[in-house]
């Protein structure tokens, strides 16, 4: 058999700031050791797109109100603070749950910029992902898109990028108007965004933030009304509490309401009432705050759970879903 022939040695790339880019997975790695990217610096990208975490918002202002907007709500905007401020050219950063074209980020005519949530994450640290939209947000083209990427394993997170003292402050909308600058009418966009402006009102389910909680959104849906709330609590001692209130007879938000489950997303859980049909959020304001009240007395006990309770326990973990 014919022998082997040594592998070409060749010298490493010079490599701006260290940074290794991203290549495929058995292209020669950039780094010039020889090997393919997959068995050397793609070891640690590919350990980052398996490795999941679970509270990608934890320590941001209104982590609650991130996880409702990621995965509950179909309209909103919310004004972002940059730590250090905003970069020249920038007026404004605005959080929203969705753009058109499912676009991670938009830098408008103007050099403002559209952050998208709703968008699917290619590393396990959804902060991770949009961060990096975001950083290439700031420095893309005025009127141009964004595009999707793989993220680089390591990099910054949005707790890097933003203002955690700032304030959060969703804005619920009724549709997707707030894609078309306030200069512009509808009528004057693009006819792709136009077509997918009409496809996401349709789409749209009526959803108001109730004023008098943190994080409980009202939705109102052709069957039923619900209202779904995004709780902080440690999720153990969260479904305790829920059995204690729940076989005591005091889990409900008022007549003909019922808790019937939870979802899980990004490390907390969403408690769901069902409503009935013209029970509107205003109607449900002052029973949510006094369910609060109780809640925060069933939080605080510490007796064992009594059978009663274990069977609510078991009926509530049972119809709990996971979104994320």
């Amino acid at each position: 058999m014919a022998k082997k022939r040594p592998a070409a040695k060749t010298a490493k790339p010079q490599l701006n700031n260290g940074e290794i880019p991203v290549v495929g997975a058995r292209e020669p790695c950039p780094c010039g050791s020889g090997r393919r990217y997959k068995a050397c610096h793609g070891a640690a990208a590919a350990h980052a797109v398996t490795e999941h975490v679970q509270r990608p918002f934890e320590g941001l202002p209104g982590e609650c109100d991130w996880v409702a907007l990621r995965e509950l709500v179909p309209a909103a905007t919310i004004p972002l603070t940059l730590k250090g401020g905003l970069p020249e050219g920038v007026p404004s950063v605005t959080l929203v749950t969705v753009l058109p074209m499912a676009w991670p980020a938009l830098r408008r005519e103007d050099g403002s910029v559209l952050l998208g949530l709703q968008n699917d994450s290619t590393t396990g640290d959804l902060s991770r992902d949009m961060a990096d939209t975001l950083e290439r947000a700031l420095v893309a083209e005025p009127g141009t898109p964004v595009p999707a990427r793989r993220v680089p394993a390591e990099g910054p997170r949005l707790q890097d990028l933003l203002d955690t003292d700032g304030a959060f402050e969703p804005v619920v909308h009724s549709g997707f108007e707030f894609w078309i600058p306030e200069s512009e009418s509808a009528q004057n966009s693009s006819p792709e965004i136009a077509a997918s402006l009409e496809r996401a009102n349709a789409a749209a389910i009526p959803t108001v933030k109730l004023a008098g909680v943190d994080a409980a959104y009202w939705c109102e849906t052709p069957e039923k009304n619900h209202l779904r709330w995004v709780m902080p609590h440690a999720e153990e001692k969260l479904l305790d509490a829920l059995a204690r209130l729940h076989a005591a007879g005091t889990s409900s938000l008022g007549e003909g309401t019922k808790l019937v489950g939870s979802f899980r997303a990004h490390g907390l859980m969403v408690p769901v009432w069902d409503l009935p049909t013209g029970v509107t959020a205003d109607d449900v304001e002052k029973p949510a705050a006094e369910f609060a009240e109780r809640l925060v007395a069933a939080l605080a006990a510490d007796a064992p759970l009594t059978t009663e309770e274990r069977r609510a326990r078991g009926g509530l973990t049972n119809r709990q879903v996971t979104l994320s």
